[in-house]
């Protein structure tokens, strides 16, 4: 079967943030490095390689970029300064833009301009229309926070959230059936069983939730701060958009908050952290920063500080007014931030990962069921 060769692949990488990849010279200390490299997924040197060789259709097949944390480890030992460990996190973003059926998440990733319009758009639509619901269904007055005559009632907006949850996991659903496809459903050799899927579906939940491979690192701290952020984020969105209703409940507040003010506290520790060492640019894993990645940061905190605003607003000080605007400028942070950055962008690495370590166990027991035979029929030819 003929292979077709794409020449200007790691052109096109730049885009999305691959550097020095010339550079490699496939010495392997890379994968000895890595942690996770284990046949037959040669991380990061297999990907490095199809990468150099143009081979898009089989990295757009691959797992392997998500397999790697970006511990750094990789970049820290290439003797050629190549940046492995950034290369994968390019292909990362360049995947998503595969699997993204729309194509939005290709311009988004290509072009910061483009993403950060999009981000300021959605943010005045969510500003215009929460001023017409706050003005038509609500009170209409910014003194009234909660209960009756609220500019934003809680019922209201509790059917927003979950309207547009449903809409943007529809859409990361549609993303990761093509991420399965791609990496698994099309390739005839693979053919693993319905047992496979079936077998290996707690992985999905487990790594989810517990990010587990990423303690394999040599370098402890980066699983650390992407824990934190993910489960302050995950707990977060929970509250708002399952418990909202509760979290108005004055009889509630302190049994409903202690979940909010443990995931503010990791959120902010969190992206913290991560802008910090962008900044320093002193760790392996933070001397190279795309564009989307401040995008997220910057939206997670500024998201999670005018949530404290608003809170503090009205529990601690008692301004409803303060409160209202604290609350709109948190949704006009919020909504982008959701609508872009889940089916298009950052966040969408939350469900692509844990999906890839469930495809890569299905993979490696068809690829078992495969040797096999082979297996038994060497052993049957062996002299007694």
């Amino acid at each position: 079967m003929a292979i077709r060769v794409n020449p200007k692949l790691i052109g096109e990488l730049e885009c999305y943030g691959a550097a020095d990849v010339q550079n490699c010279y496939h010495c392997g200390n890379c994968s000895a490095a890595c942690p996770f490299s284990k046949d037959p997924f040669v991380i990061p040197r297999k990907s490095m390689r199809q990468l150099q060789m143009g081979l898009e259709q089989r990295l757009c097949g691959t797992l392997e970029p998500w397999l790697c944390y970006y511990c750094g480890e990789c970049s820290a030992q290439c003797p050629r300064g190549a940046e492995p460990g950034e290369t994968m996190m390019s292909l990362r973003r360049w995947l998503t833009s595969r699997y993204d059926w729309t194509g939005l998440a290709r311009l988004f990733y290509r072009s910061w301009k483009t993403e950060l319009t999009a981000l300021v758009l959605v943010s005045l639509l969510t500003l215009v229309g929460f001023l017409w619901m706050g003005f038509t269904v609500g009170g209409g007055s910014f003194n009234v926070y909660s209960g009756p005559g609220a500019l934003f009632p809680a019922h209201t907006v509790h059917i927003i959230d979950l309207a547009l949850a449903g809409l943007l996991v529809s859409m990361l659903a549609s993303n990761a059936l093509r991420m399965w496809w791609f990496t698994t459903g099309r390739d005839p050799e693979l053919r693993p069983t319905l047992w496979m899927y079936v077998k290996n579906v707690l992985l999905l939940p487990f790594h989810f939730f517990t990010q587990a491979r990423y303690r394999k690192c040599e370098r402890k701290s980066p699983w650390a701060v992407h824990l934190g952020i993910f489960l302050g984020w995950v707990t977060m969105e929970m509250l708002v958009v399952l418990f909202i209703e509760v979290l108005h409940q004055e009889q509630t507040i302190w049994a409903a908050h202690a979940f909010g003010y443990v995931a503010t506290v990791a959120l902010l520790a969190g992206t913290g952290y991560a802008i910090v060492g962008r900044l320093r640019r002193k760790e392996a894993h933070y001397r190279h920063t795309h564009a989307t990645d401040w995008m997220f940061l910057l939206l997670v905190a500024g998201a999670a500080l005018t949530g404290i605003a608003q809170h503090a607003a009205y529990r601690w000080f008692g301004s409803d007014f303060t409160a209202n605007v604290a609350y709109l400028v948190h949704m006009m942070l919020v909504v982008p931030l959701l609508a872009i950055q889940i089916p298009f962008s950052k966040l969408s690495h939350l469900a692509f990962r844990p999906l890839a370590m469930y495809l890569a166990a299905v993979h490696a027991d068809a690829l078992a069921r495969q040797k096999t035979p082979e297996l038994a029929a060497e052993a049957l030819s062996l002299p007694a």
